[in-house]
């Protein structure tokens, strides 16, 4: 688990650019945030530091939350722990309003992510982070926009990650909402190709991130 920041380094985070997410610190404290996946230190000159979509969320929260990792970011929802949705958690996180709120606050921080790490400030495409958590990032695609995770019935979504280097399985026994979930990834940048298994002959999507 990710150590809480500082006094300072949380000083430092609330005073970030509520829009784009720099920062102003020494760079100790700069380097501190990076280790604790809270920052990135942009790749171009000349190479400031932005919040991740995890910083972002601390910034946003309550004081006295406790403090995310890169991809586990803060959450009042989950005793202080947020995660997409990747279907078939047991048991399942509370929904309702603030759960929304979590989601919608994560996608549009990854959102910035992708125009902050892309060298042409596209957001229409995934980016290297997404490449590195490739299943926490379908599936917050696919929960930002608004589709069911499976629970224990079996009903809704199942992403799970595969032998294939940059490819997830989405799995969700209702054809017609597979391919809504299909369309969805599309949209979020993937490229998505429907398959069969040999043996359950039950469909599902290979889902990889879209490169250009």
């Amino acid at each position: 688990m990710a150590l809480s920041p500082t006094a300072a380094q949380r000083r430092v985070i609330a005073a970030a650019d509520p829009v784009t997410g720099r920062l102003k610190g020494t760079d100790a404290q700069l380097a501190a945030l990076v280790k604790r996946g809270l920052a990135f230190r942009h790749p171009r000159p000349p190479h400031d530091h932005f919040l991740t979509p995890a910083g972002h969320r601390m910034r946003e929260a309550p004081a006295g939350d406790a403090a995310p990792s890169a991809d586990r970011p803060s959450s009042p929802d989950s005793g202080g722990v947020f995660a997409a949705r990747v279907g078939g958690e047991d048991p399942a996180p509370a929904g309702g309003p603030a759960r929304l709120r979590e989601v919608r606050s994560a996608w549009q921080g990854l959102l910035e992510l992708r125009r902050m790490t892309h060298p042409d400030g596209a957001t229409d495409r995934p980016c290297g982070w997404e490449r590195t958590h490739l299943v926490p990032a379908a599936a917050l695609a696919l929960e930002a926009a608004g589709h069911t995770p499976a629970t224990g019935d079996g009903h809704g979504y199942r992403v799970r990650a595969t032998p294939q280097p940059e490819a997830v399985a989405v799995y969700e026994p209702d054809g017609t909402a597979l391919r809504a979930c299909a369309a969805t990834l599309e949209r979020a940048g993937w490229q998505v190709g429907e398959h069969t298994e040999p043996r359950s002959r039950a469909r599902y999507l290979l889902a990889s991130p879209r490169k250009v």
